[in-house]
């Protein structure tokens, strides 16, 4: 076989993506990403209003876009959108795990019923949504690309203005989730891989960005002296869903304007 032009590799035409989380923010982003690679996209969120607008959005882009409402914070809800998904799309190529909570509080002082809402999304959820596709398509078709979005708050602890340790513990299981589950499933050709976003704006960060003195306080512990924005984790998603990643699998990769570099996540 002759060796594909590059843009070739990155092209995801005829491919179809479920991504969570994906009505705004960081999930939207990677929807757009996607879309705009050529891939077929349904979004899926818990709240049909912000769906409908970010469909329009990518739909105005030129996406084949829809939407389903869909809450995996439960397994019932993780199972639902597994079924409505493949029965909407016939197959999933692409799943990217964006769908995350996060709640702040003092570790001695934190509510144990907060520590389940993270755990439920942001791990099992997870989980149960990615077995239920893997069972349902990407098995039996020996073939699958994973995008798990972690975060650098896995990698270590936090800074003095944080205390989210239900996400930091949430995250770091993402992380080692990714790399057993690559391990695992690379027989079947599914791999998969994992995105750390460092500081992105968006309404999960607004409260610990206003606690840190705003984007400016934190741009200046970065390397590159910025926060992400919004095409700074399209590249590195592409990547992994596309065939430009097809020897890729088992890897974390922080988009976080060089943060762990020097705090040594």
């Amino acid at each position: 076989m002759s060796a594909r032009h590059v843009k070739q590799l990155f092209d995801l035409t005829g491919k179809r993506a479920l991504v969570t989380g994906g009505s705004r923010g960081l999930g939207l982003q990677i929807a757009h990403a996607l879309g705009e690679a050529g891939a077929r996209v349904i979004i899926a969120a818990r709240k049909q209003a912000e769906l409908d607008q970010a469909v329009a959005e990518l739909r105005a882009a030129g996406i084949d876009a829809d939407a389903i409402a869909a809450d995996c914070g439960s397994s019932e809800g993780a199972l639902a959108l597994a079924g409505a998904a493949v029965s909407a799309l016939e197959h999933v190529d692409i799943l990217v795990n964006n769908a995350g909570a996060t709640w702040g509080a003092a570790a001695e002082e934190h509510p144990i019923e907060a520590w389940d809402k993270v755990m439920n999304l942001n791990v099992r959820g997870i989980f149960v949504l990615t077995q239920a596709i893997a069972r349902a398509c990407m098995i039996p078709r020996r073939s699958g690309s994973i995008v798990n979005v972690a975060s650098i708050a896995g990698l270590g602890g936090n800074p003095p203005f944080m205390k989210t340790i239900a996400y930091n513990t949430s995250k770091a299981a993402v992380i080692n989730f990714t790399r057993t589950l690559a391990a695992e499933w690379g027989h079947y050709g599914i791999r998969v891989n994992a995105l750390a976003p460092g500081f992105f704006p968006s309404k999960m960060t607004h409260g610990l960005m206003q606690q840190a003195g705003g984007s400016e306080a934190i741009a200046k512990h970065a390397p590159l002296l910025r926060i992400g924005d919004d095409e700074d984790l399209k590249g590195a998603a592409l990547l992994f869903a596309s065939d430009a990643g097809k020897h890729i699998t088992g890897q974390t990769l922080a988009v976080d304007g060089g943060v762990s570099a020097v705090t040594g996540g």
